[in-house]
């Protein structure tokens, strides 16, 4: 305890610094914002902001893009309320029950309850990963090539089951992206790979230019071509602070769906996404009436949001103590790391770690500064709801394109990201799934190093990833998760989790 106490307050040392604190309050400005705007999510943003965070230090430039994402985690419950539109796939629901109440005429209690639901949410997730830190990041040191490999296959085997769509088609995703990460000069070769002698790719593909192609243009080309529908309750939003009773009344679903959410967010490829859904379910089932769900009901707005932002936390967990990311979130966090010439894994503890400690204790000021911001711009956030998407898309577009010619000043890297915005929206068409492939690409390049050395210490038996007892350990489960996820029974369950997505 004292030990969590000395690292906590390393970390807020360097977050409460001026320079952290207002990175901070931007990025959560900027990911509310982001979240209340239907059609422009997370990924989207953080893809598009990436540019930005290259003049910045590598502390401030994470703070800024954790802030954005859990920062959006709650601004996608705004719009879920009011406009029964989720900004964020996880806030889905939240419509279900927080739109009634706004329909109602309590907008107000429902989006206070939301917040006071993720303020002590967060306050939980952050005390979880500040104790778990320190420990997983000593057993990933114990970890050996063979067994990081493994362990990045069960992560991918995770992002497979719980991909939203097909299975085989989340598995040609992934398998697209690990191709793609192979594209360039080999390094221990010096023989070009799958570059067709064209010397613009001769040092691979960009991350920035691929994850703003596909998530950010692909995005914008989705949202044109849907005709908007945005009804915005026109009933009063009321009081925002809860009374009494609706305190008592969402008192255990906070509790709940807080140690549900922050449960699952430590699961590898993506787990945090299927917490609002197992909140809701638990309450529904919990409930003396259950009828009243559907209905307005307020335990079906307090769990799943409690939920939804102690699992966004807590999926840092496996990105700062394993280097490895959960979901296409933090894969941009990991390119992001990488381009400021950090190492992701379990040595950042003991080489940086003003870093982690201080990432860690910006996720308690960033949940202050959402309370702070949210509940008294409701108003704003109202007013924003009205504009229409195609006075912003072109606004958006030039500011991708500024961004992405700036960091190397090449005229080819805005033609790369029109290019991959179009085949980013093309898989939309097709019933394709963006995020596998991003996880499957920035994961290609550590798989293809941690099995070169595993395969150098073995002198090139391939049975060292199942002699070894962790990574023949790990590799079993991972095959066992995607036979559970084709089994008929489990995949219809599976289905009808992600139907209203």
């Amino acid at each position: 305890m004292e030990e969590i106490i000395s690292n906590l307050g390393l970390g807020f040392s360097v977050a409460l610094s001026w320079k952290n604190l207002f990175l901070c309050f931007i990025g959560c400005l900027i990911g509310t914002l982001v979240g209340v705007l239907p059609g422009v999510g997370p990924i989207a943003t953080i893809a598009m902001l990436l540019p930005l965070t290259f003049g910045i230090d590598p502390i401030g430039a994470l703070i800024m893009l954790a802030g954005i994402y859990y920062g959006a985690q709650y601004g996608g419950s705004t719009t879920a309320i009011l406009v029964n539109i989720p900004g964020e796939a996880t806030a889905v629901v939240t419509t279900l029950d927080g739109h009634q109440m706004a329909k109602q005429g309590r907008a107000g209690i429902a989006l206070g309850i939301a917040a006071i639901g993720s303020f002590f949410a967060g306050c939980v997730a952050t005390i979880i990963i500040a104790a778990l830190g320190v420990p997983l990041t000593r057993i990933a040191l114990l970890f050996g090539p063979a067994d990081y490999f493994s362990l990045m296959v069960l992560g991918l085997m995770f992002a497979v089951v719980l991909a939203r769509g097909s299975i085989l088609k989340a598995i040609v995703m992934i398998m697209l992206g690990i191709l793609m990460s192979t594209v360039g000069t080999d390094l221990e070769t010096g023989e070009e790979r799958l570059t067709f002698g064209w010397n613009e790719i001769s040092d691979g593909l960009e991350f920035t230019t691929i994850a703003m192609g596909i998530f950010g243009f692909a995005e914008i080309l989705k949202n044109l071509e849907n005709p908007e529908s945005r009804n915005v309750v026109k009933a009063k939003i009321g009081r925002l602070l809860p009374g009494w009773a609706e305190l008592r009344q969402s008192a255990m679903p906070i509790i709940r769906g807080t140690l549900i959410g922050g449960g699952l967010g430590i699961l590898p490829g993506n787990g945090a996404v299927l917490g609002p859904f197992a909140s809701y379910t638990i309450e529904k089932k919990m409930a003396r009436d259950s009828s009243r769900f559907g209905q307005g009901a307020i335990e079906g707005v307090a769990g799943p949001e409690s939920a939804n932002n102690a699992g966004s936390q807590t999926s840092f967990i496996p990105l700062l103590t394993l280097g490895i990311p959960p979901n296409a979130v933090r894969a941009l966090m990991v390119g992001a790391m990488t381009i400021h010439g950090i190492v992701p894994g379990p040595q950042i503890v003991s080489k940086q770690p003003d870093l982690f400690w201080g990432m860690i204790a910006s996720m308690w000021i960033g949940n202050v500064m959402l309370l702070i911001i949210n509940l008294p711009l409701v108003g704003l956030w109202v007013k924003l709801l009205n504009v229409p998407y195609r006075l912003m898309f072109p606004s958006i577009i030039l500011f991708c394109c500024i961004g992405i010619y700036s960091i190397n000043n090449a005229p080819i890297d805005v033609f790369m990201v029109a290019v991959f915005g179009f085949f980013g929206y093309m898989l939309i068409k097709f019933g394709y799934e963006a995020p596998p492939l991003l996880l499957g690409f920035v994961l290609g390049r550590l798989m293809e190093e941690k099995l070169r050395q595993a395969l150098v210490i073995s002198r090139g038996s391939l049975m060292t990833f199942v002699e070894r007892p962790l990574s023949g350990g790990l590799l079993v489960l991972a095959v066992l998760v995607l036979v559970i996820a084709i089994l008929p029974n489990i995949r219809n369950k599976r289905e009808e989790a992600f139907a209203g997505d």
